[in-house]
């Protein structure tokens, strides 16, 4: 376990060593976040810096890298696949920020470079993994249609970490719960080397909530909900756990699940489910402050991954 721990404090450490130097280049170059002008207790968050994810990029990336042992090509894969989704995050936040607006990449641009990486990545993982699903030690066999299956799953995870990310320390805190106990997961699962990742990231997404908690000095932006988005699916793929995301996940599921709704009622009844969507502006509009949602959805998300955990941790006789 001593590896472990080390990547997580390493990267901890590298995260606030490189907070300060990032916040301060994203500040002289006004690299600030356009605010939505309904989103009205946001407004005072306008001008705040974002592409803070590219803190957490290079933490995970260099302390991952520093302890992986042995046959680390799929490890390797998993983060270029992260560092991969976080340029296309990293792309269109400078088209915000170029532009002045809160809008980036058109929407099918945003989907056509996240199905082109995941298509890459789908076609690896049926070729050296093969096409099983793994859930609470039952496995499945789908074959080739795990190529599909894996790009539908890099795209609904990469836009549900996207859309989480509302919130000053809501992305950040809910993806280090989640790694944390998915990191755990693997362990029992013999996918160490995927597990040194998660913790890896753990440490650096904590050194980011220094700098990200309310109130946040900077954003991730989509520099870094994509990268996490990106890291999330890509561990899930190469060790056959991807139905074990929207359980944990859940608070991602429910996150894209209310923006979807809330858009097709609109369209066909110009009339909205929610006074806002995503779900964690509806409970802002309702009156809630953001810690409290934050709390909420960080104790929902442990709870959950608590509950997979002790789960799994039935299954392999440890309790």
């Amino acid at each position: 376990m001593l590896k472990f721990y080390m990547a997580f404090f390493l990267a901890l450490l590298l995260g606030i060593c490189l907070s300060f130097p990032i916040l301060k280049i994203c500040k002289k170059f006004h690299l600030s976040q356009t605010i939505l002008h309904y989103v009205d207790k946001h407004a005072g968050k306008s001008g705040t810096p974002t592409m803070g994810g590219l803190i957490f990029i290079f933490a995970i990336i260099f302390s991952s890298l520093f302890f992986l042992q042995g046959e680390i090509l799929n490890s390797v894969l998993a983060l270029a696949t992260m560092f991969g989704y976080g340029l296309l995050g990293f792309l269109d936040d400078f088209i915000k920020i170029k532009f002045h607006k809160n809008e980036g990449l058109r929407p099918y641009q945003k989907i056509v470079g996240q199905v082109g990486l995941a298509l890459i990545f789908a076609i690896y993982t049926f070729l050296n993994v093969g096409g099983k699903l793994e859930f609470f030690g039952l496995s499945f066999d789908i074959g080739f249609f795990i190529i599909p299956f894996v790009v539908f799953f890099f795209v609904a995870v990469t836009n549900s970490v996207n859309l989480i990310d509302g919130l000053d320390g809501l992305a950040g805190g809910v993806n280090s719960i989640y790694f944390l106990f998915f990191g755990l997961i693997l362990i029992l699962l013999g996918f160490e080397q995927y597990a040194l990742i998660c913790f890896a990231t753990v440490g650096a997404l904590l050194a980011f909530l220094i700098v990200n908690c309310f109130p946040a000095k900077i954003f991730m932006g989509d520099t870094g909900s994509l990268a996490l988005g990106g890291l999330m699916a890509s561990i899930a793929a190469l060790s056959s756990t991807e139905l074990l995301m929207p359980i944990i996940g859940l608070v991602f599921v429910i996150t894209v699940i209310s923006d979807i709704l809330q858009v097709l009622h609109f369209k066909r009844t110009h009339k909205r489910i929610f006074l806002m969507a995503p779900l964690h502006h509806h409970f802002e509009k309702k009156g809630v402050h953001e810690n409290r949602i934050v709390l909420v959805y960080i104790l929902i998300t442990l709870v959950l991954g608590l509950s997979v955990l002790l789960g799994y941790m039935a299954l392999a006789g440890v309790i």
